[in-house]
């Protein structure tokens, strides 16, 4: 069956969910389907569907209960004629309720955090149709506030296989010594992420590791050199922000390891590339992220805010045989997290939606 469907965000910036409704809605086109793709005007995830040849149309959706959105996106409802609506975050989820309000078209809804979801009756009644959670982590916050176990399906996000073309040479690029060793750090460098993390964990190291230790940072506005972690008798760590990276699987295959900082994660995508590219992954063992990675077999994972813990770790991973080890264990990992198996995943919520 041909599946027509209208896919709301609300996101104004790139950041992984964005990249998911792209990768889903891409899927979805070149497997017959018709997806339409809703989202702020000049959003790069209507400029990046346009440009990829899906169609696409534009929805303020400036606030949860946008009136102005609502009937925008009521109005595309009766011209596309979708058989279901799908909103991909909190905001689209609550302008879907009121486009759709007195109608019968399904709504489909996907949550990817794992802080409890408000007004749980307003928002998370019966005209919700299916719930979709990217992580068992994610699913089980919901049923924590009272949304039935039952309605919730999970679907685990997924990521492409990466295409290298110029792997960046980092000590090169910067002149840094040969046996150091080049931290990435990938996403939105914003406190949610952990950001603020990065500078104590530094500030946990001992003096040598601190030399060695590179940091390349690759999202947000900042961009050039800058130390990290600097204190009586040493300098800090060198660290190159380069701000906004559109040949991403580049950069991170000059990579030696990721540190994903962050204390609450639904899943974490960029862990997912990590893997693909054989650059293991320091994190908190938080949210979603054990659904991807297995202590100690494709990186290591430390106690939630243990920042000692995550040093000691750095210190390990130091060595190129640690790294080498989990790194080798990466690619086949990420497979479980494809593209093909979201999408697969997805469409079954879907025909079990319109067919039930």
């Amino acid at each position: 069956m041909q599946l027509r469907s209208l896919h709301l965000d609300s996101g104004r910036s790139w950041r992984g969910g964005q990249r998911q409704v792209l990768l889903l809605a891409k899927s979805l086109r070149d497997l017959g389907d018709e997806p339409l793709v809703v989202a702020p005007v000049h959003a790069p995830l209507v400029e990046r569907a346009h440009e990829a040849g899906l169609a696409t149309a534009a929805a303020p959706m400036r606030n949860d209960w946008d009136l102005r959105s609502g009937k925008r996106i009521r109005s595309l409802v009766k011209t596309w004629k979708p058989h279901f609506v799908h909103a991909h975050d909190a905001r689209a989820h609550a302008i879907a309720l009121l486009a759709l309000a007195g109608t019968d078209t399904p709504l489909i809804v996907t949550r990817r955090v794992t802080f409890r979801p408000k007004s749980v009756r307003l928002k998370y009644g019966n005209r919700v149709t299916q719930f979709i959670a990217i992580s068992d982590a994610v699913r089980q916050s919901m049923v924590d506030s009272g949304v039935e176990k039952n309605r919730i399906e999970v679907v685990h996000s997924g990521v492409p296989h990466p295409h290298i073309e110029n792997p960046v040479d980092w000590r090169s690029k910067f002149g840094w010594s040969r046996d150091s060793v080049i931290v990435g750090v990938v996403g939105a460098m914003t406190a949610e992420k952990g950001i603020d993390l990065i500078e104590q964990v530094v500030l946990a190291l001992p003096s040598e590791a601190v030399r060695r230790t590179k940091f390349v940072f690759l999202g947000g506005k900042e961009t050039g050199l800058k130390k990290i972690g600097a204190r009586p008798g040493s300098t800090g760590a060198d660290a190159y922000h380069a701000g906004f990276v559109t040949g991403i699987y580049d950069a991170m295959a000059g990579l030696d390891m990721l540190w994903h900082p962050s204390l609450e994660e639904g899943l974490g995508t960029s862990l997912l590339d990590a893997l693909a590219l054989k650059v293991p992954p320091i994190a908190f063992s938080v949210g979603g992220i054990p659904e991807i990675i297995e202590h100690d077999q494709q990186g290591l994972l430390a106690k939630a805010g243990d920042i000692k813990q995550f040093a000691h770790f750095h210190e390990l991973m130091l060595e190129d045989s640690h790294r080498k080890r989990l790194a080798e264990a990466g690619p086949d990992r990420a497979d479980r997290f494809s593209v093909a198996n979201m999408t697969q995943k997805t469409v079954q919520v879907y025909e079990r939606v319109v067919n039930p």
